[in-house]
């Protein structure tokens, strides 16, 4: 038997090792990432974006309560933003007018599969302390890791510039043409650094504004919704009726644009980081619970008001201009005086929209207030989510390369970097062609979307990192086949794209870089089924899983193999579980 004095001494022993012994009523898991960068002492306090934790009120009485929803409200909406994106709302709105009603299930498929990732993304936030990013950069090797961070900025890069081209037009269109598109996008770089700045004055002022934001598009989009009156009947057809009658392969593409640009790779990073905002003791395995039930609860809320405004831009489009011709917009436009009727060719072709001819083609037909009140709408949705681009960014840059930079410095590169190719175009392009580059970008991000499903799939199968929250059986199946289709289909997304081009030098090229893209993503889908069990291909670790029984143990790399047998042995008999600070690789 042990003395009371020696149990201590092996308790605090535990702790200093960053083992700590959970109970019935304790949990544990990875402890935040503590500093490394030379230079900075460990005790020094740094902020690295939210500079408060919202308190959670404590009631023991209720299985629900509003007060606790209320207090957990705020990152689920954030996250929300980027499926009401400009990139998003082009997709809507080409949507309606190619196909009608016929693949608003389609909308609908994607944002629940959007909910179920996202709630993946809260929950290892929530359990571990840690950001995707953060995680990814203790648990890949240095090349790999590296690797996986330009491919997260490249979709990063990708959104911004969607999203600033999306404001560069909303300020085009308020001002008659007035401000250019280069114009706009140095308003977007000022206003947003103004913005973010936003959570010095407190992070729930933060969130209510990104609310506001959201009641913006959501009242000026429902505006045109309820001045269009689309056929409900038609609408709920299309949104429960999984079909697509007389469809092509435009309408094909556009099923998978849809997806592709609903489901993002950087919002999986994002959400991941916006949950470690709120007071939560990851010691107290009931708070961890509580804390993914209203997160979760939120989320659903949260894409719910996403998919509803989304809807409503899809209607308006399909009730009003679902086969309409290049002939009758323009005859409408001349008969309306807008001075944009050079926009529409005179022929019989079928009307081609996107984020700028679309306004242009509801002041055509429905007055010059419902060009104004889209235009409010875009600026609303590109300026929200511009703001959440760059903290995806900063999150992101920190997490992987373990940066501890001044936080303007930090806002200046990240939105540097994504500025910077977009004021190049808006200067030496068009607007025709600044709104063509969507095509492009909805492609680079589909091409992205590996680099955040896989991950997040990975680390959250592996009760190394989760302990009891790690995936059962269910997740595991249905989050695998869940990837591997969103997978399938922007990978189909892309090849129509490349196949598009009609250039035996873009061929070779995207050639060799499918070899070299698919070979990444093959290595990371190695690990990704390794921690959902397929133990017979993790063939290094072999003799050591057949004396523990774990299939996580490939990824404690910095430990030797006497001690990772020993160290699993424990968890696996006495409950143990390994601190984050064993287990960077």
């Amino acid at each position: 038997m042990k003395t009371a004095r020696e149990a201590d001494l092996e308790e605090e022993s535990l702790q200093e090792n960053g083992v700590i012994k959970t109970t019935q009523d304790q949990h544990s898991s990875i402890s935040p990432p503590a500093s490394t960068v030379s230079g900075v002492p460990d005790d020094e306090p740094f902020s690295t974006y939210f500079e408060e934790k919202v308190p959670i009120p404590e009631d023991v009485t209720q299985m629900f309560s509003f007060r606790k929803l209320w207090a957990f409200t705020g990152p689920g909406f954030l996250m929300s933003i980027a499926y009401l994106d400009p990139g998003n709302i082009e997709s809507d709105l080409q949507s309606g007018a190619k196909a009608g009603f016929k693949l608003l299930w389609v909308l609908l498929g994607a944002t629940i599969i959007g909910l179920l990732l996202q709630r993946l993304a809260a929950r290892l936030g929530v359990v571990t302390g840690m950001h995707l990013a953060e995680v990814c950069n203790r648990q890949y090797p240095t090349v790999p890791r590296i690797i996986l961070w330009l491919m997260v900025e490249l979709a990063i890069i990708g959104s911004d510039m969607q999203e600033v081209i999306g404001c560069a037009i909303a300020f085009n269109l308020l001002s008659v043409g007035r401000i250019p598109l280069w114009g706009g996008v140095l308003i977007t770089i000022i206003d947003t650094f103004v913005f973010l700045f936003l959570d010095k004055y407190g992070l729930r002022k933060l969130e209510a504004f990104f609310g506001f934001l959201i009641t913006i598009m959501a009242v000026s989009f429902g505006y045109e919704y309820v001045m269009v009156r689309p056929d409900q009947g038609e609408l709920l057809k299309g949104m429960f009726l999984p079909y697509c009658e007389g469809c092509g392969p435009a309408q094909m593409e556009q099923a998978v644009g849809i997806v592709g640009a609903v489901i993002m790779p950087h919002n999986i990073y994002l959400h991941s980081a916006l949950v470690k905002s709120r007071s939560i003791d990851r010691g107290n395995k009931k708070e961890v619970k509580e804390a993914n039930k209203y997160y979760f609860i939120e989320s659903t809320i949260a894409l719910f008001i996403s998919f509803l405004i989304n809807v409503f831009v899809v209607a308006v489009f399909a009730e009003a201009f679902y086969e309409k011709t290049n002939i009758e917009v323009n005859a409408m436009c001349n008969a309306s005086g807008s001075p944009h009727t050079d926009l529409f060719p005179l022929d019989n072709s079928r009307l081609q929209v996107d984020i700028y001819k679309g306004g242009v083609v509801l002041g055509c037909f429905f007055g010059p207030v419902a060009l104004y009140i889209w235009a409010i709408g875009i600026l609303a949705a590109g300026q929200s989510s511009t703001m959440t681009g760059t903290y995806s960014g900063q999150f992101v840059m920190e997490g992987f390369l373990n940066l501890r930079w001044s936080r303007f410095a930090r806002v200046l590169l990240t939105r540097s970097i994504a500025i910077f190719p977009t004021l190049l175009v808006a200067i030496f392009q068009d607007v025709q062609h600044l709104t063509g580059m969507n095509d492009f970008l909805n492609v680079l991000q589909s091409m992205q979307l590996p680099f955040a499903l896989i991950p997040i799939l990975t680390f959250t199968s592996l009760t190394s990192i989760m302990n009891d929250f790690a995936n059962g059986l269910v997740w595991k199946i249905g989050g695998g086949v869940v990837i591997l289709v969103v997978c399938a289909i922007n990978m189909h997304f892309v090849v129509v794209y490349v196949t598009s081009l009609s250039s035996v030098a873009l061929y070779v090229l995207a050639g060799l870089l499918c070899i070299a893209y698919l070979c990444f993503v093959g290595y990371l889908a190695w690990h990704c089924l390794i921690a959902l069990g397929v133990s017979c291909l993790d063939v290094s670790c072999l003799a050591s899983r057949m004396l523990t029984g774990h299939n996580d143990i490939y990824l404690l790399k910095d430990m030797d193999s006497d001690t990772m047998v020993e160290r699993l042995e424990e968890e696996h008999v006495g409950g143990v579980v390994i601190s984050s600070d064993t287990v960077r690789s």
